[in-house]
């Protein structure tokens, strides 16, 4: 068996070559930018990191590492906060506590996460809020470097303060919250591997959002309670979202679920943010962890979200400290739902018959006549705030599935599949010798394509498949990847072609569906008649066709394309899918 594992011990023994620092606290106070200006500005990129090295230097609590490089050619770093730390690894899980990771800057612009998180480590460094006795807190300071060094003050139009800021795109003009699964950039690829040694049990991405104007600076979006299922689910739903929601109100902070409008007024309702496998959150789910984005308000001020950012993480990890026997337990229990033969969902809908009714703070909205363009516009009136009832459709229900087999066979030409596989760290063996194997294989049988670029791609959807049963030939050197690890989901989620964010619909498999050998037809005209007559039933179904189709009886081509496909001529490749199941 070759097993992708990551050599902890020779990364660590690297990383922690810190042992010497300081225990004593320096003459700095470690105030901040975002302090020193009253609210009003954020660090920039090598400010960030020097002020976590200082914290690191002066707080053995505190260490900071240098990850694998992103895009901008810079590092990806990660921040812990840990007072037990060991020699040998915080994240060996030798012990019973649970990881808390927190994302920030994965939009730059969006800033209130990078502030708020240095705010919470300094103040768990210095003693001046609790420290948390079961929960080691990871932080990636800024995820998108690129984005954070292409610095302005005017991109972000709807959005009050900070003075300035980073881009959305990255290094490469990537909206990083699209490109967990794709990884088309070194940033997911860095991510991946982070993550996969972090191995969290919890998961917090901090955004900044605005759709429409609200009484509320904070709203929550956890990761789809139905999507993520099992008793993880039911947890997240029953237990620590209330749990979170009731703290914030203690500590005087409104919280509502995000509000996920555009440009329309939210008292008509609003349904919950279904967060596929190609964001931060669909992608941890994959992996068993908890997680959720904060999404701010970014028509309040900058220090007011800032301030509600760090306070929601502050009782978040409350919660979980508490609860770190709960979830740890409901992880091993979730861990079995995956068996070979089971059923798995693959597309999601809104169940419009389950809703729940939230008490929504807004503003009345109207829609008079604009003075730019004549057109009616939306307008909120901050001078009549309402306490509303408003329906939330926050329940989905799966409408399609598939069968988990035992293993996916990949050619081992797919180098950029295996490639991915691998830095998620997903088990694999590999063929020894040329065999021919019995097992399912797709057909492409339906698929659209947006028409329009998308995050480097021209995504498929409504993709339809048709299955059979075929002798394959498998090569030495193909790979083999059993479903029964902890990485199944991801499996699932990348190599079944119909799922939302498979590797499919992200055209790494564009080239089955060009067909590359074709016929002329001055040519194919006498062949496909010798064809015909020496394959009567085909004959008999082409005579059907033409009869009961006018518009493929006007069509010459197409009849002649309908024969070569039903011939020895046509290539078996057009439309298979290369990736084969076995078992299940």
């Amino acid at each position: 068996m070759a097993v992708n594992k990551i050599h902890f011990y020779l990364i660590i023994t690297i990383l922690f070559i810190q042992c010497d620092k300081k225990i004593e606290q320096s003459e700095s106070n470690f105030e901040t930018i975002f302090e020193t200006s009253n609210g009003t500005e954020t660090p920039e990129y090598n400010d960030v990191i020097k002020f976590y090295k200082d914290l690191s230097e002066t707080f053995n609590s505190v260490a900071i590492y240098d990850m694998q490089k992103t895009d901008s050619g810079q590092p990806l770093h990660l921040v812990t906060f840990n007072p037990n730390r060991t020699f040998e690894s915080e994240f060996s899980r030798a012990d019973e506590k649970s990881i808390l990771l927190v994302n920030n800057g994965i939009h730059p612009g969006e800033s209130d996460g990078i502030d708020a998180s240095m705010l919470l480590i300094r103040d768990l460094a210095q003693g001046k809020i609790e420290t948390p006795e079961n929960t080691i807190i990871a932080v990636i300071p800024i995820y998108n470097i690129g984005g954070a060094l292409n610095r302005n003050s005017t991109t972000r139009t709807n959005q009050n303060g900070p003075k300035s800021y980073g881009f959305r795109g990255n290094a490469r003009n990537y909206d990083l919250n699209r490109d967990f699964i794709k990884a088309d950039t070194k940033n997911a690829r860095a991510f991946a591997n982070l993550f996969r040694i972090v191995k969290p049990d919890y998961f917090i991405d901090n955004h900044v959002s605005n759709g429409a104007d609200y009484q509320y600076t904070l709203t929550h979006l956890f990761t789809q309670h139905n999507k993520l299922g099992g008793q993880l689910g039911n947890y997240l739903h029953t237990s620590l979202m209330p749990k979170l929601e009731d703290s914030l109100a203690k500590a005087q902070w409104d919280i509502t679920p995000y509000v996920n409008v555009f440009n329309q007024s939210p008292e008509k309702g609003f349904t919950q943010f279904m967060d596929s496998p190609r964001y931060s959150t669909g992608y941890t789910t994959l992996f068993g962890t908890v997680g959720m984005m904060v999404e701010t308000h970014m028509l309040k001020p900058y220090k007011q979200r800032v301030e509600g950012t760090y306070e929601l993480m502050k009782q978040f990890i409350k919660i979980i400290d508490e609860d770190v026997s709960v979830i740890k337990n409901l992880r091993k229990i979730d861990a079995d739902l995956y068996k070979v033969g089971s059923y798995y969902p693959i597309q999601w809908r809104v169940d419009s018959t389950q809703t729940k009714t939230l008490n929504f703070k807004g503003y009345e909205a109207e829609m008079p006549p604009s003075e730019l363009t004549g057109a009616q516009r939306l307008k909120f009136d901050r001078t009549k705030p309402y306490a509303r009832d408003v329906t939330y459709y926050n329940t989905f229900k799966a409408v399609d599935s598939i069968t988990i087999p035992e293993q996916y066979i990949v050619p081992q030409g797919y180098w950029n599949v295996i490639e991915l596989l691998k830095k998620n760290k997903i088990s694999y063996d590999v063929v020894q010798k040329d065999t021919v194997i019995t097992a399912e294989v797709y057909h492409i049988k339906d698929y659209e394509t947006r028409n329009s670029p998308y995050e480097g791609h021209y995504l498929h959807y409504n993709t339809a498949v048709e299955v059979s049963e075929e002798e394959v030939a498998l090569k030495k050197g193909d790979y083999i990847f059993n479903t029964q690890q902890d990485g199944v989901r991801y499996l699932l989620e990348t190599l079944e072609p119909s799922a939302t964010d498979s590797f499919f619909n992200w055209n790494f498999f564009d080239t089955i569906l060009q067909q590359k050998e074709g016929f002329s037809p001055y040519v194919w005209e006498d062949k496909a008649v010798e064809f015909l007559n020496a394959n009567p039933n085909i004959k008999a179904d082409f005579e059907e066709k033409k009869a009961a189709e006018p518009d493929f009886n006007a069509n010459w081509f197409a009849q002649l394309d309908w024969i070569h496909k039903q011939s020895p001529n046509y290539e078996a490749a057009h439309l298979r899918y290369p990736i084969i199941r076995m078992g299940g």
